[in-house]
């Protein structure tokens, strides 16, 4: 009788465990699903992966200031262009990102105000955490 309750137990705990690696795993990959949703309805910040050659935007005239925007929600190469080219709509600016910093430096032929940089990138999934005239 003694065995098969110690089996019986042991047969309990191992049907508990098995249940708790099923839900974590069950919780994972709701997440993960999510996720890719996200990606697919373009609702992410991130639209791709990888490096993205964008032609550099020249700007006619003499710089007069130079803003530094920091960025949040880039991650890669594809991230990089996507910022670049929504900043380089402003008319009379060229932006560079810089990844590794999480910031663009954005150069201006003219006075180019925060909202106007704000609005640039309103809609594309990156936060705008700062903006502040490079010394």
């Amino acid at each position: 009788m003694k065995f098969i309750f110690n089996y019986v137990v042991i047969q309990g705990e191992s049907i508990m465990a098995t249940a708790i690696v099923g839900i974590v795993v069950l919780v994972a990959l709701f997440f993960a699903v999510k996720g890719v949703l996200k990606h697919f309805r373009g609702e992410s910040s991130c639209c791709g992966g990888g490096d993205v050659k964008v032609p550099k935007k020249k700007l006619t005239g003499t710089i007069v200031a130079t803003k530094v925007v920091d960025i949040e929600g880039m991650t890669c190469g594809h991230c990089k262009a996507r910022v670049e080219q929504a900043l380089d709509t402003i008319d009379g600016a060229a932006a560079e990102v810089n990844l590794h910093r999480n910031h663009a430096i954005v150069k201006m032929t003219r006075e180019v105000s925060d909202d106007e940089i704000r609005r640039a990138l309103s809609g594309s999934g990156y936060t705008i955490t700062g903006i502040h005239i490079k010394d």
